[in-house]
């Protein structure tokens, strides 16, 4: 019998091995480094010709690799905007990797039907119309290309261009932002565009947001023939939202396309006290979000809403014969980047069953409390700086008395302790450090933790 097949008749056993020690990994990430800061690499070995076996191959996982994990589902892991992963969401995707699903096309089981109404849901959960349709991605780097596909194909038409079709040759594209994610930037490159076709608008004082008077000023300027504006519910550093009402008055005025990138900060509107920071989104033409962040379903899984699903198909479609199927469920190959799909609406959708919309908001209103907890500590310490209110879940700071090339140091000695994680990040030219709030698992507790631990290094 072959290793493959001993494996599949020994099933039972391995699962039940690994089983208990994705359990022990789990509940350990409250002691666990919250990242492991090192450059270690895999052990040396060749590609085997003949294989070890599972229970030794996982063996080897555990014994070499696992060591060197960082403790991103932990409570202190505080780096960049990261979610945990909710039980839920957890057994939801055991379960997705056990039925394999491929949603390219429907008609061959039920999975692509369940994305669809994952999607309902999402659109509930965020109180936006039902004129709305869309797709979950691997992230909001991909929803954020979708978005700019979008708008350039939108371009195209006003110009009688079908771009997707024919190609950007002769077409003029010129996209508008303040302060646009990385990820967007990177998604004008691959859409053809350009990082350099970017018309950067000024911004607010002492803010991220958009000045929208400024972005007045640019489209009155512009004599490109294709608009796109990217605007932002959120943005990464100051949590900043831009003026969408009034942004969505102007790109209708201008026949421009706007996308709204809300990676985390479209979640804003399950707390009331913060809803208004997202008045008007509903007149968006796209929007990004994650649902790796906030809703802390495992990594990956990005959403995309559209307005506008005849135009998204038009940039996707897939023309081969062999993939037509006879189905009023959409193939959501012909709406995404992707023609092969996980089944990764499954975690997203057990998870919103299991928690509803009151355990969302729950998470979002804690980690929200918890940032304001930090920033409070910081404010009133003699020792940091605090560069900004903390609006929503992200604080930003600095160690008072140094210099912008000590900060850096500074946070790899905090890292290199073990207790907590965070990652670098810049305010009005000033180097700093970010501390974003997006676990289920963190704790009012785990934040006097960090402030006791911040204590202790601005002493040393």
């Amino acid at each position: 019998m072959s290793q493959l097949h001993d494996d599949f008749h020994d099933l039972d056993r391995l699962t039940t091995d690994v089983r208990q020690w994705c359990l022990d990994f789990i509940r350990s990430a409250n002691d666990r480094p919250a990242a492991m800061i090192s450059d270690t690499t895999p052990p040396a070995l060749a590609a085997p010709e003949l294989g070890e076996g599972a229970e030794a191959a996982v063996a080897r996982f555990i014994r070499e690799i696992s060591p060197h994990l960082a403790a991103a589902i932990g409570p202190r892991y505080w780096g960049f905007v990261t979610g945990g992963v909710t039980p839920a969401a957890l057994l939801g995707d055991w379960i997705a990797a056990a039925v394999d699903q491929n949603l390219s096309t429907p008609g061959d089981s039920i999975a692509s039907a369940l994305e669809v109404q994952t999607i309902e849901w999402l659109l509930a959960l965020c109180d936006l119309p039902d004129s709305f349709s869309g797709c979950l991605t691997t992230g909001a780097t991909a929803s954020n290309l979708l978005g700019i596909l979008c708008g350039r194909q939108f371009a195209g038409q006003r110009q009688g261009v079908d771009i997707a079709a024919d190609g950007l040759s002769g077409v003029e594209v010129e996209v508008f932002s303040a302060t646009p994610h990385a990820s967007a930037l990177k998604g004008m490159a691959i859409a053809g565009l350009g990082r350099k076709r970017l018309v950067q608008v000024a911004r607010l004082a002492d803010s991220e947001a958009m000045d929208v008077d400024a972005l007045r000023n640019a489209l009155e300027n512009s004599d490109s023939a294709g608009k796109i504006v990217l605007a932002s519910a959120g943005t990464v550093t100051g949590t900043d939202f831009d003026d969408l009402e009034a942004i969505a008055e102007l790109c209708e005025q201008h026949d421009a396309w706007l996308h709204v990138d809300g990676a985390f900060g479209l979640f804003s509107r399950l707390l009331e006290d913060r809803r208004d920071w997202t008045k008007g989104l509903e007149r968006a033409d796209s929007i990004t979000s994650d649902a790796h962040k906030w809703l802390n379903t495992p990594y990956d899984c990005g959403i995309f809403f559209c307005r506008h699903m005849p135009l998204l198909q038009s940039c996707l479609e897939v023309p081969a014969p062999y993939l037509a199927v006879d189905s009023v469920t959409p193939s959501f190959m012909n709406l995404g980047i992707e023609n092969s799909r996980r089944f990764r609406a499954l975690p997203l959708w057990i998870s919103l069953l299991a928690y509803g919309k009151a355990g969302i908001r729950q998470i979002v209103q804690d980690n929200c409390s918890q940032a304001e907890r930090l920033a409070q500590w910081l404010e009133q310490s003699p020792d940091y700086e605090l560069l900004k209110s903390a609006k929503l879940n992200v604080v930003v700071f600095r160690p008072q008395g140094i210099d912008d090339a000590e900060v850096a140091p500074f946070l790899q000695r905090l890292n290199a302790t073990g207790e907590v994680f965070m990652t670098p990040g810049q305010w009005r030219g000033r180097s700093a450090i970010r501390a974003a709030f997006s676990n289920w698992r963190t704790t009012q507790d785990d934040v006097d933790h960090v402030c006791a631990l911040l204590e202790s290094c601005a002493r040393r």
